[in-house]
């Protein structure tokens, strides 16, 4: 993944606002890469170009070659049903539906027999820890629990990138560092590459390489030489 001279421009005039300020980055396929900086400091903005959820207003977003500014709004859909896997700091889980029907949701957007859904469903579920839990609901489960559950919905589809926005920001010390374990795992066993922005220095610490932002501009980009 790469951004080239990227630029996130809003409003006009006296009213603009320059989230992203040229900035470039490369993202190589399996690091484990934390995104740092404070409020407004763009950060968020980059997550957001690098998950195709928003576009930048100038510069070049390439994924595996692919000009990403050049597709259509379906095909960008395509590229993060394919490739990309999300994890929000809130869960973001259904209420009324099972740990399992939350996990097979991006498999019924893909189209996936229900019979093949529930098995990958159940596997993912399986792969975080939570066998046995598959039927209960996010209000029976614990913070923790629920953030595995979102876990397990991100990379139930075998994505290439995982990418989460503040994953502990809601946890407690002990589970947020179970959760970090669980994607240090999933980077180094399986290969995902994962991108995660943080404000916490104690989990950016699981990261290959830390990135930091300020004022839409990278600020320092340097690999760890001891990840947690």
């Amino acid at each position: 993944m790469r951004l080239k001279t990227v630029a996130k421009i809003y409003g006009t005039g006296m009213a603009e606002v320059r989230a992203l300020d040229g900035i470039d980055l490369t993202i190589r396929e399996g690091e484990f890469v934390a995104i740092m900086g404070s409020s407004g400091s763009g950060k968020s903005t980059a997550m957001n170009i690098l998950g195709c959820l928003d576009t930048p207003t100038s510069g070049t977003y390439l994924f595996k070659t692919v000009d990403v500014g050049k597709l259509s709004r379906d095909q960008r859909a395509l590229l993060r049903r394919h490739y990309l896997g999300f994890v929000f700091q809130g869960f973001n889980l259904l209420a009324r539906s099972s740990a399992v029907e939350n996990v097979e949701l991006p498999l019924i957007y893909r189209g996936t027999k229900s019979a093949e859904r529930r098995r990958l469903a159940m596997r993912a579920l399986a792969h975080v820890g939570l066998k046995g839990r598959e039927h209960h609901f996010p209000a029976e489960l614990s913070g923790g629990q629920q953030q595995r559950v979102a876990v397990a919905r991100a990379i139930v589809t075998s994505p290439k990138v995982l990418l989460a926005d503040e994953p502990t920001g809601n946890l407690d010390t002990k589970t947020s560092l179970e959760i970090m374990e669980l994607l240090k795992a999933l980077n180094e066993e399986e290969g995902i590459t994962v991108i995660m922005v943080t404000h916490e220095p104690d989990m950016a610490a699981y990261a290959h390489r830390i990135v930091r932002f300020q004022d839409g501009k990278i600020k320092t980009d340097g690999h760890q030489a001891e990840p947690a």
